[in-house]
């Protein structure tokens, strides 16, 4: 059976032209892109050229653009950064101000600097996962060292106000972060009018290589890094730069940011194709249905176990997820539903389903048409 990839909020495939630039970085194009010979000049010629590709995707300036191992890396380094900085400069400022929906790898971060002294307060949402920003107001003061809050949500798609919310930290000296792994190529981002002081994002989350990504970080914000050793990436992010990787994230960048509309136009038809199929069979939608991600796909259906339909699925070669891949494995229901306020058993049957550029209407009917008799067998179980 021919596969049907309804994941792409963990990963998308490697866009062609991204792979067939890669290539020569591979091979003949060996270069260290810090040696001053000519192949460290073709490598680090190769680098610039994918800095501005990657810069454009969010209206940036090459010079505002850190490369980074991925999402993970670039959270960590963001978050922690940041605070650090913001501390540094003024000892007072030791707060940490967080939505509880977050990524593990901005949560995890937070839960370090509270380990090295932060206090870290975690916002209300409400059962769609929407933020209150009189709440978000009254959590900010001159302590706060940094808010992070993601632009769009990994499970739920919901897209936070992030220009509102860049508003109110600055208004009290606090930086902001934005984790935009999950938005870019899915909404238009402009980091000016975001306002914000740092976004990450991830290569293979829009049809680039594993292993890629970057951080926008404004010029002039100070960034305390966190490894040591070397010049790279003006001192933010030392390390060898992944040269290949890089150049396959830049032609990825590109090809998304002329596609953006076209692409999001088509992918929002088929989840909502998908949508109405699924509440004639019963499911309930989770997350924001006004503000969201027009490729995620948050359902669930009463007494059955989300992990039980995404293992049926996966029988009839359909790929699907209950949440963030990272958390893969793991026995405990979604953190991001549970910080909904839904009771574990609730959290437990969200499945979600992520679309992309490359699925069709057809794919859509073939999940339509398998999921009345999967539903049926596990209820009958």
């Amino acid at each position: 059976m021919t596969r049907i990839y309804h994941d792409h909020n963990a990963t998308t495939r490697l866009d062609p032209e991204a792979r067939a630039a890669m290539m020569p970085f591979l091979d003949e194009e060996l270069g260290n892109p810090s040696s001053i010979h000519g192949a460290g000049r073709a490598a680090r010629d190769a680098e610039e050229r994918a800095r501005d590709q990657v810069a454009a995707l969010r209206s940036a300036s090459r010079d505002e653009i850190v490369f980074t191992s991925g999402g993970t890396e670039g959270d960590n380094l963001a978050v922690r950064g940041l605070a650090e900085a913001a501390r540094a400069a003024d000892p007072r400022k030791n707060r940490v101000v967080v939505s509880p929906l977050e990524h593990p790898a901005v949560l995890a971060s937070t839960r370090a600097l509270e380990a090295r002294g932060f206090r870290v307060t975690l916002l209300a949402v409400d059962e769609a996962g929407r933020l209150d920003l009189d709440e978000v107001r009254r959590a900010l003061d001159g302590e706060v060292a940094l808010l992070t809050v993601q632009l769009a949500n990994h499970e739920l798609g919901n897209i936070f106000p992030l220009s509102e919310l860049a508003e109110r930290a600055r208004a009290v000296g606090a930086a902001i972060h934005t984790d935009a792994v999950q938005a870019a190529t899915k909404i238009a981002i402009d980091v000016r009018a975001l306002g914000v002081d740092a976004l990450t994002v991830s290569a293979h989350k829009l049809h680039g290589p594993k292993g890629t990504g970057a951080i926008w970080l404004k010029a002039g914000q100070t960034l305390e890094p966190h490894s040591v050793g070397g010049h790279q990436e003006r001192e933010r992010r030392p390390g060898t730069e992944n040269v290949a990787g890089i150049v396959g994230f830049g032609v990825a960048a590109e090809r998304a940011r002329a596609s953006l509309a076209s692409e999001r136009s088509k992918i929002t038809r088929l989840r909502d194709r998908l949508e109405a199929g699924a509440r004639e069979l019963g499911a309930r939608v989770n997350g924001d249905l006004a503000a969201r991600t027009g490729n995620t796909s948050n359902l669930a259906w009463e007494g059955i176990e989300g992990e039980w339909v995404v293992q049926a699925l996966d029988l009839e070669n359909v790929c699907v997820s209950t949440g963030a891949a990272c958390s893969s494995g793991s026995l405990e229901p979604s953190p991001v539903l549970l910080g909904l306020g839904q009771a574990r058993a609730r959290a437990r049957e969200a499945v979600r389903f992520s679309l992309g550029r490359d699925n069709t209407d057809e794919e859509i009917d073939r999940v339509l048409a398998l999921l009345p008799e999967i539903l049926r067998r596990i209820r009958s179980a």
